[in-house]
């Protein structure tokens, strides 16, 4: 049953979506921000049952961005339920590195869950390179600040950066087919993997 949220970070209001599943989570904290993240997320947990939330700011033109580790608000209640429910975060979000423009880089704390990603994605999408070596992923990419949602998890998790062409599709946030199913495919082993 899908939960939603008004909450205000840092004073921008923002509305939390919340829809339970198992227990990996996908998240995508600046669903307004970083085009396709949010539409992704929610089309890889239904693929794979697994819980997802996202943060979206409806209706306003210039959505503002919270660096990662702010988010992570004491007071929101659908994130604490969030990282209660699942014990392996994917967060999904969105770079725009000229010098990267097909890299996606996969940081967390989640070293072993990083690499099943990368696997899956170099399986699915070889045009976009799938980086996985913390030291090879530019500092403000990395995702392993303790205070990161991310991390937060019982098992921390993946954050993972997509440049545009690995999230929308021309125009619009609708995510190019093979990097949903890659991610469905990495998403899926990781389930896998956990299952008793």
């Amino acid at each position: 049953m899908t939960s939603t949220e008004h909450v205000e970070i840092e004073g921008t209001p923002m509305v939390a979506t919340l829809v339970p599943g198992s227990e990996i989570g996908l998240l995508a904290l600046h669903g307004s921000n970083e085009g396709g993240t949010a539409e992704l997320a929610d089309l890889v947990a239904r693929r794979c049952g697994a819980t997802s939330l996202v943060f979206t700011q409806p209706g306003v033109r210039r959505p503002v961005h919270i660096p990662s580790a702010r988010m992570a608000a004491d007071h929101c209640a659908l994130l604490r339920e969030f990282l209660e429910r699942v014990f392996v975060t994917v967060s999904l979000h969105g770079h725009m590195r000229p010098d990267a423009p097909h890299t996606i880089f996969l940081g967390g704390g989640n070293r072993a869950a990083a690499r099943v990603l990368a696997e899956a994605l170099a399986a699915g999408v070889p045009r976009f390179p799938a980086v996985t070596d913390l030291a090879a992923i530019p500092p403000a990419l990395r995702g392993v600040h303790p205070r990161n949602p991310v991390n937060l998890s019982r098992l921390g998790g993946v954050q993972v950066e997509l440049p545009l062409t690995a999230r929308t599709s021309g125009s619009t946030d609708v995510p190019p087919g093979p990097v949903a199913d890659a991610l469905t495919a990495g998403v899926k082993e990781l389930m896998s993997r956990a299952a008793p």
